[in-house]
């Protein structure tokens, strides 16, 4: 009975370790939740951000956009891409959902293919998304915001 006892106690500690043990999260995958990243200051009036959902330890989700000090949505606006539209060849509706179907389906900040007419965004872009797979990474959902480079020109974008 007591070598019983002692068997039963030892399997009961070797278990509570090994359960201990698959508690860690694992630093290289994508916590679930929701994660926001912003640039720290607006461009043109605008401030763009990217907000993505992770599930299983993947982004099934991604919002890049940008939004002026009111909180309108920059790819809302109608008149922006008819100003935009003819002198770069791409606007604000298109461009967004070009670069976040980038990082979507992704378990890691990829490389970013920029779009002609909309490279400063995309720069932007790739800075967020990089900060927030950190965040992700993490499992830390407070808003992260990412400086600018300092750039700023007389692009409509």
């Amino acid at each position: 009975m007591v070598k019983f006892r002692i068997l039963l106690l030892l399997t009961a500690v070797v278990l509570t370790a090994s359960g201990c043990a698959g508690s860690k999260q694992d630093i290289n995958v994508l916590q679930d939740g929701s994660y926001t990243a912003q640039m720290e200051e607006y461009s043109y009036g605008w401030k763009e951000y990217v907000t993505v959902v992770v599930k299983n330890g993947e982004i099934v989700s991604t919002e890049f956009n940008a939004e002026n000090a009111s909180g309108f949505i920059k790819s809302w606006d109608n008149a922006y891409m008819q100003n935009m539209n003819p002198v770069s060849g791409t606007y604000p509706n298109e461009y967004t959902r070009y670069y976040a179907a980038q990082l979507t389906g992704r378990k890691k900040a990829p490389g970013i293919d920029l779009l002609s007419g909309a490279t400063n965004s995309g720069n932007n872009f790739q800075k967020l998304s990089e900060a927030v797979v950190k965040q992700a990474l993490k499992g830390d959902s407070t808003v992260v915001l990412v400086s600018s480079p300092g750039q700023h020109g007389t692009s409509p974008e």
